[in-house]
């Protein structure tokens, strides 16, 4: 079977990569597998002429060649040393992880229905919507726990870089997807949504 490839988009901290963990932990990691648009950024200081650099929410911080390349190995069933990367030192690990082909490969990413020629590999695509105040919240206190960052400086990154990347870049990219899902939603709504994101997922694999 020629594994088929889901893209699930939405802003920084939208609840996008929650969605694909759930879809994955209710598929099984025999049947899934996730591919994330993090741990493709190039290192700060560390990237070709006029890519990376200090804006992580821009397309250009974002290796979409390599991870192109490597989403095509995975669609021809073909394994990959997928890169990893430090948030904490904005470096690529020096360690990969090999990442098997699965059924199902998720794509988790703010910027991947942006990109045109990783979006033609997508055989279903998910936008998650979230209020931007929302955003920040869980932002702030993702960074300051898991990244080792200051809540100033999650404030000041948040409105100098992640908001504006996200009316420029990330929102507009909602007219690529498949189905669009509001994460504020009721629970009950939610879960609909997640049976619907099921339901589209098994019928591109029949």
């Amino acid at each position: 079977m020629i594994p088929k490839v889901v893209g699930i988009s939405g802003g920084s901290c939208s609840g996008k990569s929650t969605l694909a963990a759930h879809v994955h932990e209710t598929l099984g990691a025999e049947q899934c597998v996730i591919l994330p648009q993090d741990d493709y950024f190039f290192g700060y200081g560390d990237a070709p002429a006029g890519k990376g650099g200090p804006n992580f929410d821009h397309p250009d911080a974002v290796d979409f060649d390599k991870m192109c390349a490597q989403l095509s190995q995975l669609k021809q069933g073909q394994a990959v040393d997928r890169p990893l990367y430090d948030f904490p030192t904005h470096m690529p690990r020096t360690e990969t992880e090999r990442t098997e082909p699965r059924p199902i490969i998720l794509v988790d990413g703010i910027l991947i229905l942006h990109h045109a020629p990783l979006r033609r590999l997508f055989d279903l695509s998910v936008f998650v919507r979230c209020d931007s105040v929302i955003r920040f919240e869980r932002r702030l206190e993702r960074d300051v726990r898991e990244r080792g960052r200051t809540a100033e400086s999650v404030r000041e990154v948040f409105a100098s870089q992640v908001d504006p990347m996200h009316e420029k870049f990330v929102e507009p990219s909602q007219v690529h997807a498949d189905i669009v899902i509001n994460s504020q939603q009721s629970e009950k709504v939610m879960t609909s949504d997640f049976s619907a994101i099921l339901k589209e997922i098994n019928s591109i694999i029949q």
